[in-house]
């Protein structure tokens, strides 16, 4: 198995270089000036820090060539490191399994193609992997097939799943599937539930009585809600986590297909404008290439 860092390198290499690559450029052509920095930070909002990231950065910019004499690319370099990952350091990440509290309850949600099935199947092998009895709840009764997906990836990583026929309610199948979880003394379970457009409100509002019917299902269990986010969507992204929160809150972020696009640095936008906790991100198609999301690790890979 590849070394989990040196796949994060190579899967960030296109927003690497989209963002540094260009910074570069800038850097090689002239000393630091105003003129310069106005040039860094468009090429920071055009590569989805998002304007608030990038004004942040570029004012620590200016302050520090002000007071250290900041002058040359390796100083500009470290000190864009050190705030990005101060930046990313600052999200609290969520707590997999709580003692005394079982089962965990993590409600999958986001719109469609973000890649919801895959990322449950790969978070059940992963907890699997590290001994958590898990089950997985199949709440997406609508899209053809979805049931069928979602029990081969049940049966690839060995946990058991709650089910019914395409068509039933969702809501229904949740309250099956927390009474099971509960009974077999399962440590989590991950709800797939059926994509939806954010902008839609009478899907939103069957997210909420799925969480409704959970909680009163299992009234003394901690109930997360998990947004996927696709990274190829870049600000779009941060529009989803907003519309998501308001109907039905959002403790954690799962930011998928960051390999082979330019577009990663909107996980900097997210921890700056939103605060929202990223809990994963995947970086590559295989069953392993889910990876805990690490803020020290992210910036040093956007760098290396």
């Amino acid at each position: 198995m590849a070394n989990p860092f040196d796949k994060l390198k190579k899967s960030l290499s296109r927003t690497k270089d989209n963002l540094f690559g260009k910074i570069s450029a800038v850097l090689g052509r002239e000393n630091i000036s105003d003129d310069l920095l106005d040039d860094i930070e468009e090429i920071l909002i055009e590569a989805d820090i998002g304007v608030q990231a990038s004004t942040r950065l570029i004012e620590r910019l200016r302050e520090s060539a002000l007071e250290n004499r900041v002058t040359d690319a390796d100083d500009v370099f470290a000190l864009l490191k050190n705030e990005i990952a101060m930046m990313l350091g600052g999200l609290k990440q969520s707590t997999v399994v709580e003692p005394n509290a079982s089962p965990v309850v993590w409600l999958i949600v986001g719109v469609n193609g973000v890649g919801k099935t895959t990322t449950i199947g790969k978070l059940a092998t992963l907890f699997a992997t590290e001994g958590k009895k898990t089950m997985i709840a199949a709440c997406d009764t609508f899209r053809a097939a979805a049931i069928d997906q979602i029990s081969i990836w049940a049966e690839r990583s060995g946990v058991e799943i709650i089910k019914s026929q395409e068509g039933a309610d969702p809501a229904a199948v949740a309250f099956d599937a927390a009474a099971a979880a509960r009974a077999r003394n399962a440590d989590i379970l991950l709800v797939d539930t059926a994509g939806r457009l954010h902008t839609k409100s009478n899907l939103m509002a069957e997210l909420e009585k799925i969480k409704r019917v959970m909680t009163k299902a299992l009234p003394d269990c901690p109930i997360h809600t998990k947004l996927i986010l696709d990274g190829t969507t870049g600000q779009n992204a941060l529009s989803q986590v907003a519309v998501f929160t308001d109907a039905i809150g959002c403790d954690g972020l799962i930011i998928t297909k960051l390999d082979g696009t330019a577009k990663g640095g909107v996980i900097i936008a997210v921890a700056e404008e939103l605060g929202v906790p990223i809990d994963y991100i995947g970086i590559g198609e295989g069953v392993y290439d889910l990876q805990p999301f690490d803020a020290d690790k992210f910036a040093e890979a956007l760098f290396a």
